[in-house]
């Protein structure tokens, strides 16, 4: 068995393209009506056809899981992210852990938890 990646729910796939494109680099390389699968084993599901799935509502910002990334130009990373989406949701403004690791995490237009920090 192969993990091939992780699925996170959207309202408009493409607004999250361009999204983890802009901020992340990710190049989509299938494209389904609703589907995506983008670079780095992310895969992108629009929301009404998971709830059609689920038969359940969606819970954005249920804090549940997180994507996360790492990025050893942390400060470049965080100028990105204020200039090309300024309206973004923190969770915590760039920060040192106490075993030096420093990270910021944020909601993703569609309250997908994202976490980016220096390489451990």
């Amino acid at each position: 068995m192969k993990f091939s990646g992780f699925l996170i729910v959207v309202k408009d796939i493409e607004k999250a393209r361009k999204y983890y494109h802009d901020l992340f680099g990710l190049e989509m390389l299938v494209d389904n009506d609703g589907n995506m699968i983008l670079s780095g084993g992310l895969f992108l599901q629009e929301e009404k056809y998971w709830r059609e799935f689920l038969g359940k509502d969606i819970v954005p910002q249920n804090n549940a899981c997180e994507l996360y990334f790492e990025e050893s130009d942390i400060e470049g990373f965080v100028r990105k992210l204020e200039t090309l989406y300024p309206e973004t949701e923190y969770v915590n403004k760039l920060m040192t852990h106490s075993w030096g690791q420093r990270v910021v995490r944020f909601y993703d237009p569609d309250g997908n938890l994202i976490e980016v920090g220096t390489p451990m």
